[in-house]
C-alpha cells in the first residue's frame, strides 16, 4: 500500500499540486514542524474541494485521506483519490471499517489526514472539530498535528491567495481512552486549528509576510 501511493504522490506533488499552489499562490507556514518519521494524525478545518490538494502539496509526507463514499463513487474522481491512498468512510453511520483503517495507517507509521470537522464548513471560520482525529491519536497514542487552511472559503476563485499553518505536534498524555478523552482532546485540537486560522487572517491582512505561526 504505501510503496505504490508513495509513487503516485511523487508524481502528483509536482504536478497537480504545483498548479494547486499557482491557482491559489498558496504560501506554507511552519512546514518544519512536520515529524518525517513515524504515525500521525494531521488534523485541518476545511472550506472547499481544493483544500485536499492544498494540503498535499505543503506536507513533506504522503497523506492517507479519509473521504466520503460518495466522493469515491464519482467517476474518474474515485479513481483519481484511491490511487492517492484515500479510503472511504460513511458519514453519520458506524462504520468499523474506517476506524480500522485509520488505526492501522498511524499504526504503520504513516499519516492519516482528516478534515476535523467532518465536513465543509460553509460559514466561512473553522467549526467544531469531531472526534476522530482524538480517538485515532489516543487509541494508538500517537501525535496530532493541528494545520489551518485560510482563503479557501465558500466563494474561492482562481487567483485568491490560500495560506495553510502548521502547528507543533499534540501528543494527549494523561487523558482517557474513551468518550471524555475524546471530548477533551477534540476541544484542545478545535481551539489550536481555530488559533492558527485567525494567525493567518492576520497575515493575509498585513500581505502575507513571513512569520512564525503560534505553537
Amino acid at each position: 500500500m504505501s510503496t505504490t501511493t508513495d509513487k503516485v504522490w511523487a508524481v502528483g506533488r509536482p504536478t497537480i499540486g504545483t498548479a494547486v499552489r499557482l491557482a491559489g499562490r498558496t504560501k506554507v507556514y511552519g512546514q518544519d514542524r512536520v515529524p518525517l518519521t513515524r504515525g500521525l494524525v494531521i488534523a485541518s478545518n476545511h472550506f472547499s474541494w481544493i483544500d485536499p490538494a492544498a494540503l498535499g502539496w505543503a506536507c513533506p509526507r504522503t497523506i492517507y485521506y479519509m473521504a466520503k463514499i460518495e466522493a469515491h463513487r464519482v467517476p474518474g474522481l474515485g479513481q483519481l483519490i484511491r490511487a492517492f491512498g484515500t479510503f472511504s468512510v460513511r458519514r453519520g453511520e458506524s462504520d468499523r471499517e474506517a476506524v480500522r483503517m485509520m488505526r492501522e495507517i498511524v499504526r504503520n507509521g504513516w499519516a492519516l489526514g482528516i478534515f476535523a470537522e467532518g465536513t465543509r464548513q460553509k460559514s466561512g471560520v473553522p467549526g467544531e472539530v469531531q472526534p476522530g482525529a482524538a480517538m485515532v491519536a489516543l487509541q494508538e497514542n500517537v501525535p496530532v498535528i493541528p494545520i489551518a487552511i485560510h482563503g479557501s472559503e465558500p466563494g474561492w476563485r482562481v487567483g485568491s491567495p490560500i495560506s495553510l499553518a502548521w502547528g507543533e505536534p499534540i501528543l494527549f498524555e494523561g487523558l482517557p481512552k474513551g468518550g471524555k478523552g475524546y471530548k477533551e482532546a477534540s476541544a484542545i485540537l478545535q481551539a489550536k486549528i481555530r488559533e492558527l486560522y485567525d494567525f493567518l487572517v492576520e497575515m493575509h491582512e498585513l500581505g502575507r509576510p513571513d512569520a512564525v505561526p503560534p505553537r
